[in-house]
């Protein structure tokens, strides 16, 4: 659920605990509608900001993808002012100029010399000029999250809109070093990012979801090698990208893992999501390793399994279970019809006087003498 999601990024981080995050992951096949749902993430989340219902005083928007303008008219639909935006929003504009290349050329046009890695155009958007700069990065982010304005402790929520775009200019560690250092920043109250799970090997991603308490996977509603077109009908592609599965896993605070999954598709301008009915079923099928041989059993097959006697187990049948331990019972000797009358006065004799004797009959004579027997005495010494 995008808003279970949403509500524990709102809620944000207790003391003494990293700021939760979120990392949505994205396929090439399904790529607008994974932007689309960050962006319903960032926009609800502003919106829970403004009307001060969450623990951050603002949000943070890091852009590489797309331009600060986009963010700002997605909030003004949402009902965000003029006003609230300039007061709980913040862009970190790193897609107009990301190296700086657009600065040099004009101060080498107008001969001036520019120093600045980053300078503010609007009251809300702040343009950076060199990416491949993670240190510097984070400085400015955790400046512009410390200019809200509230009393006491002023908390922020942080919005990467693309690591994939920040894994071009900055490796695998400094990117997941700066991720992790946000998270556990005193002011930071939660992050979310997005990536693109296919442009990278699989240990990639990985390493982002080790750093998040939440994974939300968008991946394609239909899944067919053999794209066939026909007229009248779309392909499997162009049905991807109005249509999507929103697979959420959430890791709670004692430890449990809790799975949902929703349907994401295009609505207008925005994306919605709708609730699946089958969210339980589907979602532990794919937990379910893969095997040759069935891992549940049928009512006939229990049935059949608690009718089998064990050869341990004493039925009893109406009569008293005795436990057999090697010798015969008095009983069962008396009521023997092969035994004579004085092999059961052997075996139980009518005196009150207790004799206990061992006899011992050798079977064969291949069996190996006792110690106290001569081994020579068939010898004509």
């Amino acid at each position: 659920m995008a808003e279970a999601a949403v509500r524990y990024l709102r809620d944000g981080r207790l003391d003494g605990e990293h700021a939760p995050a979120l990392a949505v992951e994205g396929s090439l096949q399904c790529c607008p509608l994974a932007a689309g749902a960050m962006l319903h993430v960032a926009a609800t989340l502003a919106s829970q900001v403004a009307a001060g219902k969450a623990q951050a005083r603002g949000l943070v928007v890091v852009a590489f993808d797309r331009s600060p303008e986009v963010y700002l008219e997605l909030m003004r639909r949402r009902g965000l002012d003029a006003n609230a935006l300039n007061r709980c929003v913040r862009i970190l504009d790193c897609y107009s100029d990301p190296l700086g290349w657009k600065q040099k050329i004009r101060n080498q046009q107008h001969q001036e010399n520019s120093t600045k890695q980053f300078s503010t155009n609007k009251e809300n958007i702040t343009v950076f000029r060199n990416v491949k700069d993670v240190k510097r990065l984070m400085y400015s982010i955790t400046e512009l999250g410390g200019g809200f304005e509230g009393e006491g402790k002023k908390y922020f929520s942080i919005a990467v809109d693309s690591i994939s775009s920040m894994l071009r200019h900055a490796s695998v560690p400094s990117v997941s070093g700066l991720l992790n250092n946000l998270r556990s920043h005193e002011q930071v109250s939660s992050i979310f990012w997005l990536i693109h799970s296919d442009l990278h090997e699989p240990k990639v991603p990985r390493a982002f979801e080790c750093l998040s308490t939440m994974v939300a996977c968008v991946e394609p509603a239909l899944v067919d090698p053999v794209c066939v077109e026909s007229p009248g009908n779309m392909s499997t592609l162009e049905q991807n990208y109005l249509k999507a599965k929103f697979i959420v896993r959430l890791k709670r605070r004692n430890g449990r893992v809790k799975h949902f999954y929703e349907d994401l598709y295009v609505d207008g301008n925005d994306v919605k999501f709708d609730s699946a009915p089958s969210v339980t079923t589907e979602v532990n099928q794919s937990l379910v390793p893969k095997v040759q041989f069935n891992l549940e059993l049928s009512e006939k097959e229990r049935t059949d399994r608690a009718n089998v006697v064990l050869p341990f187990e004493h039925q009893g049948k109406g009569e008293p279970i005795r436990i057999y331990d090697g010798r015969r019972s008095l009983p069962e000797v008396q009521l023997d019809p092969n035994l004579s009358p004085a092999l059961v006065d052997e075996i139980a004799p009518k005196s009150g006087t207790a004799k206990g004797e061992i006899h011992y009959v050798r079977d064969s004579d291949d069996e190996q003498p006792d110690s106290d027997e001569d081994p020579d005495d068939d010898l004509d010494i």
